[in-house]
């Protein structure tokens, strides 16, 4: 793969220093959200998780740091402009941070009793989603974190595109839906089922705005028939 677009050595720099910042706050957000409730640091399943995390981000970053700069650029945008993106993204915080919450609360008070076996199958199902995400990101350099369309935004319809027409999203099922068992958590999954409900929601708005601002969508929607799961929707 050739790199898809230089930047300047002071853009570099700027974008390593947001993407650390980035960074930073993974591990802050899972003490906060795990180690906390827990009420102990005896908690080698968040240790385990966060490895799982950070190292592939870590390849990641560095590949596109010399693949593809502008690409990380565009993950740095935060803010989303479509006012339903916004509702769904509130909604959805308090629920993803009890998926977290309760992990650390069951760590606590020992409600569930999770084997091995499932934590180290579970957090490899969660590797497999995150090199889906990166495949995706490979194939689209516009694969953003919030709705938008750029002007030179294309519609993608080979690879994973061929597919389902959103397969970032398949990839974050995969890697976010069994978390909680990965913590060694049964009942974090009760907060976490309502991840697939919340993109579906968001899907549905991103179609939308797709469908009216970016040009060839239609085309591509009755050609990859399914969205986010294959022959299911």
């Amino acid at each position: 793969m050739e790199a898809k677009s230089e930047i300047t050595n002071q853009e570099r720099s700027a974008l390593i220093r947001k993407m650390i910042i980035r960074f930073s706050l993974v591990p802050l957000f899972i003490g906060l959200c795990t180690l906390l409730p827990a009420g102990t640091f005896n908690y080698w399943q968040v240790y385990l998780y966060f490895s799982i995390l950070v190292v592939p981000m870590i390849f990641v970053l560095f590949y596109f740091l010399k693949m593809d700069p502008k690409f990380l650029e565009r993950r740095t945008k935060g803010t989303e402009k479509v006012k339903e993106q916004k509702l769904i993204q509130l909604i959805n915080l308090p629920v993803f941070m009890a998926a977290f919450i309760i992990p650390g609360l069951d760590r606590r008070f020992g409600w569930s009793d999770v084997s091995l076996e499932v934590i180290i199958a579970t957090d490899a199902v969660i590797l497999g989603g995150y090199l889906i995400i990166f495949m995706v990101f490979r194939q689209n350099s516009y694969a953003s974190r919030i709705v938008e369309i750029d002007q030179e935004h294309k519609v993608i319809t080979t690879g994973l595109y061929s597919i389902v027409r959103h397969p970032m999203y398949f990839g974050v099922l995969i890697m976010y839906l069994p978390t909680p068992l990965a913590l060694g958590s049964y009942w974090g999954l009760i907060p976490m089922a309502l991840l697939p409900v919340s993109l579906v929601l968001r899907i549905a708005n991103e179609e939308k705005v797709l469908n009216e601002n970016l040009k060839g969508y239609n085309e591509y929607c009755l050609k990859t028939k399914y969205r986010l799961i294959p022959y299911i929707w």
